[in-house]
């Protein structure tokens, strides 16, 4: 979701700058560069070594908040959509129902925030939306997309995995996903690395169209 169909940088940057204040070891720079992709409750034991349960459930709420309302504050340019989006959102907006979807969200963020975000920047909320809360164990497991597979009625081998981290990506090929990996959030070396089967800038280099059996998927590489 993050870095795939929406731009959040601006907020996540607001909120680890608001978490510094109450963790002052965060090497911001450092989790800006490892932590996409991944819960935010496998951030926070990370990064703010927090291990009680209750009190991680309740600074992940706080944290994804300020991802939200830190987004515009002090003329940030918040939540946005990422090029390419809208065009396929256009085509491909009305497969999200069921009882027979044709695409689905699967994140590391909490159902919460994940609302909030795609609200903030017109995605529709697919009913096949599979968030933190849903699996025992995140990105880069197969879990997410798993789920997200057999909710959509499809064998996983079948399914195409948009992502833009490496937890993403493992999780995807996990899972016996095809991968198409963004370069909107990590560098070309670390997208490589996890070995997608396609790594494009972003959805503008790629073209779907619905089908009476699902999405045809185009990728437009560089030459």
């Amino acid at each position: 979701m993050d870095g795939t169909l929406v731009d959040s940088t601006a907020g996540v940057e607001g909120a680890w700058e608001v978490f510094k204040e109450k963790y002052p070891s965060i090497d911001i720079d450092h989790v800006l560069s490892s932590a996409h992709g991944v819960r935010t409750v496998e951030n926070l034991k990370n990064y703010c070594g927090i291990t009680d349960p209750d009190e991680i459930e309740s600074e992940a709420e706080r944290f994804e908040t300020s991802i939200v309302t830190s987004a515009s504050a002090n003329g940030r340019r918040g939540i946005v959509l990422l090029p390419g989006v809208s065009k396929a959102l256009e085509e491909i907006s009305s497969g999200r129902f069921l009882p027979n979807p044709c695409w689905a969200i699967c994140t590391s963020a909490t159902k919460k925030y994940a609302i909030a975000a795609l609200g903030s920047a017109g995605v529709p909320v697919p009913d096949v939306f599979v968030t933190s809360e849903d699996v025992e164990q995140g990105k880069p497991f197969p879990d997410p997309y798993l789920l997200g597979a057999k909710k959509c009625g499809y064998k996983p081998e079948n399914c195409v995995v948009f992502e833009d981290a490496p937890a993403g990506i493992r999780s995807g090929k996990a899972a016996g996903c095809k991968t198409i990996g963004f370069l909107t959030t990590h560098s070309r070396k670390q997208m490589e690395a996890t070995q997608p089967d396609f790594l494009v800038p972003n959805l503008a280099s790629v073209s779907l169209r619905r089908t009476e059996s699902g999405v045809e998927v185009t990728v437009t590489t560089d030459l």
